[in-house]
């Protein structure tokens, strides 16, 4: 089967890598614009790019995926199916009505539920249970077409942001192939969105990991989960901004008001919420690496008392 996979962050890798140890002929790979990063401001290859080259195909970086030249491109190549995963543009219906099969997404949730950009982080944000891939075919709506193949996982208590991206990617390069082969031999149906269930999981900005310490514990946890490792909950400590990359909830009681540092020792920083006191486990200090509070405590020193924000 001919393919042309669209992709360009870590998350899509695994499908890539998936489509190509499977022997599927990837006539195409097309993948953001790079761009400029760090102090040097060196183009840095998309993550799919580098493994694309890595596997020796070929790809292609337009500006638009909707031109007129990327559609005779993949009009030209005529593929029988278009895997789509985390590429970020939208596709309109000149091209999806270009492969044979079809146009097929690899959506890291368990539609309808969080359609858009940052489904994994909002899972966790939000305290949910479970999560998983979604196959979908693609239509001009936002993840809105009819599913194919889906497969769920459980969120643990250990669970945060970064290893549900790691699960997912790799539970979508298994999916895609059982959804691949399942279509081209007829064997899969599908079935519709209930859209009056859906919900959108819109794009996370840094503004949004600042603690409230008026919440409960258990959701200033969840957020501390859910928006590692970018863009980090923080707090402000005396004139200092702090990420927070990990942190419990305690049994302790301690008087003293929200967000004020009740109590500093090895284990942590312990903070009162509006229910709970949570223990900031993991610190990174502007310009500082993060490290353990045991580790920050054996050459600096945290206030009790201070009101964090």
């Amino acid at each position: 089967m001919k393919i042309v996979f669209m992709g360009t962050p870590d998350f899509a890798v695994p499908t890539l890598k998936s489509l190509y140890l499977k022997g599927y002929s990837i006539e195409l790979v097309i993948t953001q614009k790079d761009k400029p990063k760090g102090r040097g401001k060196k183009f840095q290859y998309t993550p799919v790019k580098e493994k694309a080259l890595e596997l020796g195909l070929e790809v292609y970086q337009p500006d638009s995926i909707n031109d007129v030249e990327t559609i005779n491109r993949l009009k030209s190549i005529n593929p029988d199916f278009i895997v789509v995963v985390a590429y970020g543009q939208i596709l309109k219906k000149d091209i999806l009505e270009i492969p044979k099969y079809g146009c097929y997404n690899v959506h890291a949730s368990l539609l309808p539920k969080y359609r858009g950009a940052a489904p994994i982080n909002w899972v966790i944000i939000n305290g949910e249970e479970e999560t998983g891939v979604t196959i979908m075919e693609m239509e001009e709506g936002l993840d809105s077409g009819d599913m194919v193949l889906w497969e769920s996982i459980p969120i643990n208590l250990d669970d945060d942001a970064s290893s549900i991206h790691d699960k997912l990617s790799e539970l979508g390069g298994k999916l895609i192939i059982e959804a691949l082969e399942g279509i081209k031999n007829g064997e899969l149906n599908k079935t519709p969105q209930n859209h009056t269930l859906s919900t959108y999981a819109h794009m996370l900005d840094k503004g949004m990991g600042r603690i409230n310490w008026n919440d409960k514990g258990e959701n200033i946890i969840n957020l501390i989960r859910g928006l590692k490792p970018w863009p980090s909950a923080y707090v402000q400590y005396k004139d200092e901004i702090v990420k927070i990359h990990k942190a419990s909830l305690s049994d302790e009681i301690k008087e003293g008001s929200k967000g004020e540092i009740v109590k500093v020792d090895n284990k942590g920083i312990y903070v009162n919420s509006q229910d709970k006191i949570v223990v900031l486990e993991e610190i990174q200090f502007p310009g500082k690496k993060k490290l353990k509070v045991e580790e920050y405590l054996r050459g600096n020193s945290i206030e009790k008392g201070i009101i964090l924000n």
